[in-house]
């Protein structure tokens, strides 16, 4: 088995051949591990542009690796195992973050302008109407429904709705005007 090794930076030799305390698979995987820890990470870092999450990234493909390394270490090329796996989960976090904010751009919340005095004197003068006619005046007026229409989702002759269309618009020309006057008088 051939493991590649580049100089170390900053750190300790390894220990000579015939000395190591631990066995011999967890020295390879120790000097393979610093050997290419850095360069990773600096590639990584490029494809990021953040270097703690570059680090984490390479640090989870060494935690794989060594989970694997008595497999891994019978590879022609270990360190290309590695920085796939380095690259596969800084492009899968990558993806999770941009559907996260998606997700999060379609839950904000939309501030709608508040409704106008006449809205609200209409709706309160819609509430005091009785059921039938306040439901033949929201068809006809809001829903654009003709009499026919309405005669036949109701049920009823024509004439009801006429009816109840005449006497709801009395008395929502009533109820208004009371809240006009309300109004004025403060």
């Amino acid at each position: 088995m051939l493991v590649t090794r580049d100089v170390r930076v900053g750190g300790p030799p390894p220990d000579p051949p015939g000395t190591a305390t631990s066995t011999p698979a967890e020295l390879l995987f120790d000097d393979f591990y610093h050997a290419h820890f850095r360069g990773l990470v600096v590639q990584l870092t490029a494809y990021t542009g953040d270097r703690g999450q570059a680090q984490e990234l390479v640090q989870e493909a060494f935690c794989r690796a060594y989970a694997r390394w008595d497999r891994l270490a019978g590879y022609q090329d270990p360190l290309a195992w590695v920085r796939k796996v380095a690259w596969n989960l800084g492009h899968n976090r990558w993806r999770r973050l941009r559907t996260a904010q998606l997700w999060l751009l379609r839950q904000r919340e939309t501030h709608v302008a508040e409704p106008s005095p006449d809205r609200v004197a209409v709706d309160a003068a819609l509430a005091k109407l009785p059921p039938k006619q306040r439901r033949a005046v929201v068809l006809h007026y809001l829903a654009d429904l003709t009499v026919a229409e309405i005669a036949a989702q109701e049920q009823v002759a024509e004439g009801t709705v006429k009816s109840w269309l005449h006497r709801g618009r009395t008395a929502l020309a009533t109820h208004l005007r009371d809240t006009n006057e309300e109004v004025r008088d403060v």
